[in-house]
């Protein structure tokens, strides 16, 4: 009875956000458009200024960890080279079907559910420095990679190349690449911004974690999964099951010393999967089992990270 008790302790406050966010804009408190505009805020605003604190404040030695980047990359490639391989020669699909069905399965929400669960599990410290190496392996590697498979099959010879240049140069203006390497850069020099910047960033960064579980609970509305199941389960599973079970697998091959980075590296690819995957799915006509995965995969999240955070003993 504890035990369960101490799992709702975490997952109860994520999935009431999520449901406040949900009921807000079902019951027309807010419309669903409003949605993208916070989604903006804490994109663009909130977790920049989370990781800059959480990465000006710390020694590089203390943020840079090479093995859990390997593992956690490792981890989340398997399932996503796996999930191409499933899509072109078992299911027959296309190659930007299965560029996004590669992507539900192996880019986990770090930012809007995976760092206020990690926050709650394992503290702040950790889940800020987990959150930029969980952002650096999303941006740099997953969906540039992504996207220019989902163009492979469509234009010209040489689009998809075109494609991964033009991602890549899409990092300089990237605002949460921008902090990392502003956080970074003034860890390395010893360098601190003046008090009322640093107690204004402080006080964005703590917008996040709470305002980013409102919109994906808000995005859900109207949401449907009419005839998309037997895909929809495929990816949900993909994402909650094997995900995790991949990273650990990872692990084995990558080891991490610090236990509290293995079990984040873990309870990280656990996470559903990103809040605007149906919006990048929308450029090739795939928004509809994107929405749906979204859907069906962020409420049995609810069960699967409580489970997850019983088998870590996280509480």
């Amino acid at each position: 009875m504890t035990a369960m008790h101490d799992v709702l302790g975490i997952t109860g406050p994520i999935y009431l956000t999520i449901a406040l966010g949900y009921m807000a804009v079902r019951f027309g408190l807010f419309a669903k458009s409003d949605m993208r505009v916070f989604g903006q805020f804490v994109l663009y605003v909130g977790l920049p200024a989370l990781l800059f604190n959480a990465l000006s404040q710390r020694r590089v030695s203390e943020i840079v960890n090479w093995d859990y980047l390997f593992a956690y990359a490792l981890g989340s490639m398997l399932i996503l080279l796996g999930a191409l391989a499933w899509s072109k020669w078992v299911a027959r699909r296309s190659a930007s079907a299965g560029a996004y069905f590669a992507m539900g399965m192996s880019c986990a929400n770090s930012g809007f559910i995976g760092y206020p669960t990690v926050l709650l599990a394992l503290g702040g410290p950790v889940a800020g420095v987990v959150l930029a190496l969980n952002m650096l392996v999303e941006n740099l590697l997953k969906l540039p990679l992504l996207f220019a498979v989902a163009d492979s099959g469509q234009g010209p010879r040489g689009t998809w190349r075109h494609t991964l240049v033009q991602a890549m140069k899409g990092l300089l203006r990237n605002p949460l690449v921008i902090a990392i390497a502003a956080g970074v850069g003034c860890s390395v020099a010893d360098v601190q911004p003046p008090g009322p910047v640093s107690r204004t960033l402080g006080l964005l960064a703590q917008t996040s974690g709470a305002l980013a579980l409102f919109v994906i609970g808000g995005t859900l509305v109207g949401l449907q999964v009419r005839g998309l199941r037997a895909q929809v389960a495929q990816i949900a599973v993909g994402k909650l099951v094997l995900h995790p079970l991949a990273v650990v697998a990872a692990l084995w091959v990558v080891p991490v010393a610090d236990p509290q980075l293995r079990m984040a590296a873990i309870l990280s690819a656990g996470m559903p999967m990103l809040g605007i995957y149906p919006l990048l799915a929308l450029k090739h006509g795939h928004e509809g089992v994107s929405a749906a995965a979204l859907l069906v995969t962020t409420v049995a999240a609810f069960a699967t990270i409580s489970l997850l955070l019983a088998a870590l003993r996280l509480v």
